[in-house]
Parts: structure tokens; C-alpha cells; sequence
């Protein structure tokens, strides 16, 4: 059954416990961070919620409505985008009015200034699949390589899945039995069934589906392969996974462990607020001394490259070669660590031999090919810069912490 991939695999844990007024869940891979997540205990994620909202305006010059999901709370819903409408419970295609109720999903967090993103696309996620309302089709996570697996859980979802329905089969699936997979998919069909059932009788600004704590989505959402542990030192937080980890991954229940030492805390022990601290720095180290600059801004992340203090080979092309490469990777981790998307500009230190940048751009492709989140390498320009685009999901670690919401 398992669609098994070769290489070897980094070890990893989650760790989840508070830091400061917030939730922290840090992915450790042999022993160090790469993900980091924080989330405010006072306000709730809106992310995946499933609402009744209302029409509020719709501007043509972008072809676009903004839809009220809840008393004062306005979400950005593109007709280019969304061209299908849940005006019932069945979608429809036609033009919205000011008005009009319809049932949408939270795509995207609200960044800064910008309004939380709203799609009529609903889909359930699960540890092994996800179940899409409007596009019937089965398709898998790029992840999993083996054709012929693919095509033998193809043929049985398929004849599994409600017709009207689509199911995107996840990279933990490559591990799961057929029984866990379709259990699970039964599950997200039931949900939804349940979701439009409501949509028939509640209101405008219902909450028609709560999508589970950020925390927990990190649960689900982790490489379970490579998942040793779940480790917290907070009570409440341990009856919250276990309570989730019962109904939804029961596998996993193992992996489950209160961390308890009165001398030594969870936090100090995984140097959790240093590693925040190096998340947020602006330069990063090489081990070759050179370094990175990471610098958000409203439009872009730019990423600078500089020589620094390396002082390796005499040759200098080898040597820029040495220092762009060891970059790469770290771009890479540095976008999943600071949870940067958007557009990505990395200025690398000039090359001029086609060879190197092609094998620049093959290494970054690689490495960010790693990225549970969808992560492209664009192209180069003729200034060497690299464009990158990863794809918006979460605030960025830098608002995160400062409270952002």
C-alpha cells in the first residue's frame, strides 16, 4: 500500500506550548527549528471558517465583492476567482447583487491592511485527503511520485467519493492504509453534508463550520512519516491535542507526550525564544561566512546575498559558486521558518557562466521543493536577480508576534 520514497528522512517533533500571551508550535527537524507559528489565546483563527455572508459591495473595476461574514468583519471575494456561488445548496452561476447571501470559506488570513480572502471553492482538510466542493476531479499532492499508486487509489476513490464532489489526496497519504484514507474521506463527505444541511436554515453571519485551532492544523498538517513526537508542558493544551488526536488521528496518539521538569522549562529546553529571536533578525549567517538580508515590505520579500566573511578558495568564481549554494538552502529555510509568501526576490552575489545559474536555480528548486507550502522558482533575470513565489496562507512570523489580527 505505501508509496515509499527513498533518501533519508529528517526526525521531527512538534512542540506546542505558550510563549508570552500566545500559543507556539515549533517543527523541530534533528533538533532544529524550521517552522515556527505563533497564535494570540485572546481572538480565534478565521482560517477555513465556513460563514452565511452578505453582499455588502461589489466593485467592477476589479471585479470583485466584498462579502460581511460577521458584524463588522468584511472579506475580499474575487468574481474572477469565484465564478460559481452558494446562493443554496447547490452553487450557482450567475451575476451577485448587493445583497445577496452566500455561503463562502476563509482562504486567506487578513495581512496588515488587506482584508481577510473568501472563496465560494469550499474544501475540508484532512490528515490524508481533502474534500473539494466544486471541482469533482481526484488529484494528488505533487509529493507523491509512483504512477502506479496513484492510479490504483484514483480508480477506488472514485468509485468511493460522492460525485459532485473532489478529493486532493495529501502527501501522508503515500503512508496511510486504503481503510485509513477512506475512512477519513467518509468523514469530510459527512461534514460537508452537514454544513449544507445548516446553510438551509441559518441566517446571515452564521458560523456554519469552525475550522480546528491553528495549533492542531500543525497536528494534521505535519509530515507524520518523519513525526516522532507531539511534546507539550501545558495541560490544557495536552486534553485539547488528545481530545483531537482521538476522534481524528488515533494513530498518533503515541506520539503524544507531557513534557514535565520543574528546573528546566519546555521553552528553555528547545532555546524556543532565542530561536523566535533569530527569526525575526534581518541577517542571516553562512557557514561560509557569508550571509543573507531578509527584508519584508509591503510589495515583496527581498533577499540579498553577500560574501561576508568567506574566505575560502582562490578561485573566485568556485568561491561565489560555494556561497550561492549554501544560500539557497538557506533561503529556503528562512521562507518556511519566518513563514515569508508572496513574491520573493533573492539577489544572489553575480554569476556570469550559464552553468552556475542553472545549477543555482536546480539547487533552489530542490530545496524549496521541500516546503509543505507551495513554494515556485520563477526564473532569473538578467541582473541575477531570482524571482520566487510562495503561496499566502498565514501572517508572516514578524506579525504574528506583533499581534497583527
Amino acid at each position: 500500500m505505501k508509496d515509499n520514497c527513498k533518501g533519508a528522512k529528517p526526525q521531527s517533533k512538534l512542540i506546542i506550548t505558550d510563549y508570552k500571551d500566545k500559543i507556539a508550535s515549533v517543527l523541530t527537524e534533528d533538533s532544529r527549528p524550521v517552522q515556527i507559528s505563533l497564535e494570540s489565546k485572546n481572538q480565534e483563527s478565521i482560517l477555513g471558517n465556513i460563514y452565511i455572508g452578505r453582499v455588502q459591495n461589489i466593485v467592477k473595476n476589479i471585479n470583485a465583492a466584498f462579502v460581511e461574514i460577521a458584524p463588522g468583519l468584511t472579506g475580499y471575494y474575487s468574481l474572477t476567482e469565484n465564478r460559481r456561488h452558494w446562493l443554496g445548496d447547490q452553487p450557482e452561476e450567475k451575476n451577485l447583487q448587493v445583497g445577496d447571501e452566500i455561503m463562502v470559506q476563509v482562504e486567506k488570513d487578513g495581512i496588515k491592511t488587506k482584508s481577510p480572502t473568501l472563496t465560494s471553492d469550499i474544501s475540508l482538510a484532512g490528515k490524508y485527503c481533502v474534500l473539494t466542493a466544486l471541482n469533482p476531479k481526484t488529484s494528488f499532492s505533487s509529493k507523491i511520485r509512483s504512477s502506479h499508486w496513484k492510479e490504483t487509489v484514483k480508480e477506488l476513490i472514485e468509485d468511493r467519493k460522492p460525485p459532485s464532489r473532489g478529493v486532493i489526496v495529501r502527501t501522508n497519504a503515500r503512508d496511510a492504509s486504503y481503510e485509513e484514507i477512506f475512512q477519513e474521506l467518509d468523514g469530510l463527505a459527512g461534514e460537508f453534508e452537514k454544513v449544507l444541511a445548516q446553510r438551509a436554515f441559518r441566517t446571515c453571519h452564521s458560523l456554519l463550520y469552525q475550522a480546528s485551532a491553528p495549533f492542531l492544523r500543525e497536528i494534521r498538517n505535519v509530515y507524520a512519516d518523519t513525526l516522532k513526537a507531539i511534546v507539550t508542558d501545558k495541560q490544557d493544551l495536552y486534553d485539547e491535542i488528545f481530545r483531537y488526536l482521538s476522534l481524528n488521528q488515533p494513530e498518533d496518539l503515541e506520539k503524544l507526550v507531557f513534557y514535565e521538569d520543574p528546573l528546566l522549562s519546555l521553552s528553555a529546553l528547545y532555546s524556543l525564544e532565542t530561536a523566535i529571536e533569530e527569526a525575526l533578525q534581518p541577517r542571516v549567517w553562512l557557514k561560509s561566512g557569508g550571509y543573507l538580508v531578509v527584508e519584508p515590505t509591503e510589495a515583496m520579500t527581498v533577499i540579498d546575498v553577500n560574501t561576508g566573511k568567506f574566505s575560502g578558495h582562490k578561485n573566485l568564481r568556485d568561491t561565489l559558486m560555494k556561497i550561492n549554494l549554501e544560500a539557497a538552502h538557506a533561503v529556503a529555510r528562512e521562507l518556511r521558518l519566518r513563514n515569508l509568501s508572496g513574491i520573493i526576490v533573492v539577489d544572489f552575489i553575480d554569476m556570469e557562466e550559464e552553468e552556475h545559474k542553472k545549477l543555482l536555480l536546480d539547487r533552489l528548486e530542490k530545496v524549496v521543493g521541500k516546503d509543505p507550502i507551495k513554494t515556485l522558482v520563477v526564473d532569473i533575470t538578467r541582473l541575477n536577480l531570482v524571482e520566487l513565489t510562495r503561496k499566502k496562507i498565514q501572517r508572516p512570523l514578524y506579525e504574528q508576534l506583533a499581534g497583527m489580527f
